[in-house]
């Protein structure tokens, strides 16, 4: 599928969630919002000759969608007039975190569910399951440590159980791990995950205690490999992988609450998000609004299938998205 017609299905994904939300009377609390789909509709962003020589480092941590964010919110900074300085392949959480609190870099985008359970101490089942509860949660253990954590984005790029539509079809179509849980022979197949998940609550334990599923473990490093070659028939994979904007994939909601929310929040030393002030964190909270899983699976695929460079994916982001001429 083209990057062209992808874009298209994400638009009209978000913009049929917009109209259902509005026939319901509005959204559930913590779900993602239908925000402006990539496409058009953002506010052009203006220089300010105010924020000329206020200088900010803005870090990622090494993976695709990092790459993709930190040149958005650098991009979408050096357009409202600020003197940016990027730093986008730091390594891990723990480094990128390190980073902001020794002043190596001002500030970079993190999960919320990766700083409850990795900087804060916070056990996997205390995470809270609803997005906005976590931020909340997120945001107060940041300011403890002189870290401003700004909103968090619409979308959750949290574990998603998928398998084939062939899979998917033989139990009955369920949509849900619940009603895969329930199917006739689902038991008998088999999940593919990193080795750690075995042990984890919230991967084969929780599979196994929250659900009462007891498919067969399959060690691998592999994400997406074990469906694509038959040597598994499910897989764990993340909310906005580019590979799910395929039709090659079938993914079933978390109905229990079993996956932590992964929504991302730019996070600034208190030092940083002075500098920068109400224009900068506003610009900065502006431009990801649109960001729901299905446009930022688009993103992650201009980069991952397309073979497109992270800083151009971004800066098509902002021109689509009408932040940007």
């Amino acid at each position: 599928m083209n990057p062209t017609m992808r874009l298209i299905l994400a638009a009209l994904t978000v913009a049929m969630l917009a109209l259902g939300a509005a026939a319901c009377g509005g959204d559930d609390e913590g779900e993602e919002s239908a925000a402006t789909p990539t496409g058009g509709g953002g506010e052009l962003i203006e220089s300010d000759p105010a924020n000329e020589g206020k200088t900010v480092t803005i870090g990622s941590k090494n993976f695709t969608e990092q790459y993709i964010l930190g040149n958005v919110y650098s991009q979408a900074l050096e357009a409202a007039g600020f003197d940016v300085k990027t730093a986008l392949d730091l390594g891990s959480e723990q480094i990128a975190f390190k980073a902001v609190q020794s002043g190596q870099i001002d500030g970079y985008p993190e999960y919320t569910g990766t700083a409850l359970t990795s900087f804060f101490g916070i056990k996997t089942t205390d995470v809270p399951t609803d997005a906005d509860e976590a931020y909340e949660l997120a945001k107060q253990e940041y300011a403890k440590e002189g870290i401003t954590a700004l909103a968090r984005t619409p979308f959750n790029n949290t574990f998603v159980l998928t398998s084939t539509p062939e899979t998917a079809e033989k139990l009955g179509n369920p949509t849900t791990i619940s009603e895969l849980a329930d199917a006739e022979g689902s038991d008998d197949l088999s999940l593919a995950a990193f080795p750690e998940c075995r042990q984890r609550t919230d991967c084969l334990l929780g599979l196994n205690e929250l659900y009462g599923w007891m498919p067969e473990f399959i060690s691998t490093e592999g994400k997406y490999e074990p469906l694509d070659n038959d040597q598994a028939d499910f897989v764990f994979g993340f909310g906005t992988d580019g590979d799910l904007t395929l039709d090659k994939y079938h993914t079933y909601e978390d109905d229990d609450g079993l996956f932590p929310p992964y929504n991302i929040t730019m996070t600034l030393s208190d030092e940083a998000a002075d500098t920068l002030g109400s224009a900068g964190t506003e610009v900065i909270e502006r431009v990801q609004e649109p960001m729901t899983a299905e446009v930022m699976a688009e993103l992650n695929s201009r980069v991952d299938l397309d073979k497109q460079k992270p800083g151009d994916v971004a800066t098509a982001y902002l021109q689509e998205s009408g932040f940007i001429e």
